[in-house]
């Protein structure tokens, strides 16, 4: 088996200001950290406007093309802005994960990474915000279970920032178990400890500032873990998220590389426990160009271990 990387060259053409954090240099340092490594490299397809509406209402869909700009910039909010290749870079971003659920529930791979951007962790029913302009994550456990009709599938979302958007969309959905651990306080305000979902099927892990490797390893163990092996889902989906890293300029947790790289690869063998292994993992953030590549290549590294 192997691990699997999807992406696509338009999602190098959603252009932000200058000076945003949410630039094309990340995919770009993402895709050079990756480049050696053992995948199976996949283009990323367009979603299928179905695949968007499984969780966002068409007339949603309908107002981003309506603020689509031919030329030149469109701010949507203070953080989040579009070019004239947005659009086309967050279906990409979603196709890359519908693409991957397919692939991995298919076993033609063990699991696979999405190297996509916009992000997709912060984008509403119908809101986009966050640099995000759909829920990447959610859709793709939406077509895991609308499509293939697994019965339970898990979201772990361990960007720094908590996953509002992945939470709003999957909060009435019982088939879905959503886990976000993000620092508290922090953008964009969200993800009490006692918000949990219509169905019990949401879990915040709100962490302090400064918190470091060491006890985000301990409340994974103790609280996150648990939930998984007590949900039993049939896929795993991660929202890959290094902001949380020591070097990022927009949050204040202090874990390291090796910090993602075990969580990745305990997360891997849960996965193996419970669902053979299948995982699929999306970018979300991370805006240190050094840390974020640090980051995702160990991440993915230990996706092509728990491959082989």
């Amino acid at each position: 088996m192997a691990t699997a990387l999807l992406t696509h060259a338009d999602c190098l053409t959603h252009e932000t200001p200058p000076g945003h954090p949410e630039q094309v240099a990340r995919l770009e340092h993402v895709l050079h950290a990756l480049a050696r490594l053992d995948l199976v490299r996949v283009t990323a397809p367009l979603a299928a406007e179905d695949d968007i509406l499984r969780a966002h209402p068409a007339t949603y869909l309908a107002d981003l093309r309506r603020a689509l700009p031919t030329e030149g910039r469109r701010a949507l909010d203070a953080d989040t802005w579009m070019s004239a290749g947005s659009l086309d870079a967050a279906f990409r971003a979603v196709g890359a994960a519908v693409r991957a659920v397919d692939m991995v529930l298919a076993g033609d791979v063990k699991n696979a990474f999405c190297a996509t951007r916009p992000p997709g962790h912060h984008a509403e029913t119908d809101t986009p915000m966050g640099f995000c302009l759909f829920g990447t994550a959610a859709l793709a456990a939406k077509h895991a279970l609308d499509h293939h009709g697994l019965k339970r599938v898990a979201v772990v979302d361990f960007d720094v920032h908590h996953g509002n958007g992945t939470q709003d969309l999957l909060w009435d959905e019982r088939r879905a178990l959503v886990i976000s651990s993000h620092q508290m306080p922090l953008w964009p305000g969200s993800g009490n400890s006692d918000d949990d979902g219509a169905y019990d099927n949401v879990m915040n892990l709100p962490l302090r500032p400064e918190t470091g490797g060491d006890e985000m390893r301990q409340i994974y163990q103790t609280q996150a873990f648990a939930r998984l092996r007590a949900f039993k889902p049939e896929l795993i989906i991660l929202s890959a998220g290094f902001d949380a890293h020591r070097e990022d300029p927009l949050a204040q947790l202090n874990w390291k590389t090796d910090d993602f790289r075990w969580l990745t690869g305990e997360l891997c063998l849960i996965a193996q426990e419970l669902c053979q292994g299948r995982i699929v993992s999306t970018l979300e953030g991370g805006y240190d160009l050094n840390a974020l590549a640090d980051a995702a290549k160990a991440h993915v590294e230990e996706l092509i271990k728990a491959a082989t």
